[in-house]
């Protein structure tokens, strides 16, 4: 199999996820929507895992590792999710597609502050252009008046939301003895609590309103995506491609969301404005850019968590069979 696959398979899945979630929301909140989608996204995750990697794996080794698998999973499954899919309410998946493909810079900037080994100069070039092109495309093409009236509140919330996942992305190194599925299914299951209680509270004091049957129903096709391939398909194969290519060189591989994005809006019949697609244009191959520089100097190493995954892998079979 070769070792990009897993982050294109993410990358796919991800840029999709926009656009069908945009057209779900019109008929159940982003709150239910969220917990409806990882409700059932993480018992899959935890049968995954009871499955493959037997009832030990279930335990994540001490109470501190416990809580920080809770953390990274709120910030990564609560934040991300319930943050975007609240400014997708007031925004357009394009714009949404556009600011999740900064993460691949804000996860370079973020290794740096981990490693203290800032990034190369090139680097720094390419993240003013790939946010250069962000503005353009949030602004309709009018950096200024981006610059005069700040972002708008929906696509502040997905920023902020994007920055929430960086930190779960970057908090993987902390578990470089875990497998892939198994700092998946135990963060996830941390992020659904956080997600399930947030959803029963504003429900409780009436700011949003549990959905009916029929507008279940209604959208079973976009629930069965958003779960099945954009929540246990990508977040499995986002965080196997961060365990073979490592955060910097799997983030490079989000710069294909906005222009899966920008193609099913086109599919859709919507016509993006000029400016739009400048500045998605300019966004991916700045992105790029800063990605392919990134490769050139050190960064945290991918092979001990390979070397460290392996073994706990092979004392888990040990176990098993005696």
């Amino acid at each position: 199999m070769p070792r990009f696959l897993p982050s294109l398979t993410a990358a796919l899945a991800f840029g999709a996820a926009f656009p069908i979630a945009d057209s779900a929301l019109k008929r159940i909140d982003p709150f239910h929507l969220t917990a409806i989608r990882y409700g059932l996204a993480t018992t899959a995750f935890l049968g995954l895992l009871w499955a493959i990697e037997g009832r030990r794996a279930m335990h994540p080794g001490s109470r501190r590792r416990a809580l920080e698998l809770f953390g990274l999973g709120t910030a990564g499954f609560a934040g991300f999710n319930l943050l975007a899919y609240e400014g997708l309410s007031s925004s357009t998946p394009q714009h949404a597609a556009v600011i999740a493909a900064l993460m691949p810079v804000m996860t370079v900037f973020g290794t740096w502050m981990i490693s203290r080994v800032p990034p190369r100069p090139a680097i720094l070039g390419f993240a003013v252009l790939a946010l250069a092109g962000a503005a353009m495309v949030i602004s309709g093409g009018d950096p200024l008046r981006l610059a005069e009236g700040g972002l708008s509140g929906g696509d502040g919330l997905i920023l902020l939301g994007a920055a929430s996942f960086v930190g779960y992305t970057l908090g993987a190194r902390r578990f470089a003895d875990f497998s892939p599925l198994r700092y998946t299914a135990l963060s996830a299951a941390g992020g659904t609590v956080t997600i399930l209680t947030v959803t029963e509270v504003l429900t409780f004091a009436g700011a949003e309103h549990t959905p009916s049957l029929a507008d279940v129903g209604a959208v079973w096709w976009q629930l069965l995506y958003v779960v099945v391939a954009a929540a246990v398909i990508a977040v499995l194969a986002f965080n196997e491609g961060v365990r073979r290519l490592g955060p910097s060189g799997n983030a490079m591989w989000g710069n294909l969301i906005p222009i899966v994005a920008f193609a099913i809006a086109v599919g859709q019949g919507v016509t993006p404005g000029v400016g739009e697609l400048a500045g998605t244009a300019l966004t991916i191959v700045a992105l790029a850019g800063a990605n392919l520089a990134s490769r050139a100097q050190p960064q945290l190493s991918v092979r001990p968590q390979r070397a460290a995954w392996a073994a706990t892998r092979s004392a888990n079979a040990a176990k098993s069979r005696a």
